[in-house]
């Protein structure tokens, strides 16, 4: 999600399309989110492994 996030970014400034820029920070905020919380060890998504 973050990959797809600075993509849109890159593609929204380089084009001009504020639509892509803003839709590229939104993916890039929600996924280092999850990743700072799957990498704590809390469950995402309602996954939990029981080990």
């Amino acid at each position: 999600m973050i990959i797809l996030g600075v993509i849109l970014l890159i593609i929204g400034l380089v084009a001009g399309i504020s639509i892509l820029w803003t839709i590229g920070i939104i993916l890039v905020a929600i996924g280092a989110v999850l990743w700072i919380l799957g990498a704590i060890g809390h469950a995402v998504g309602g996954r939990r492994h029981y080990w």
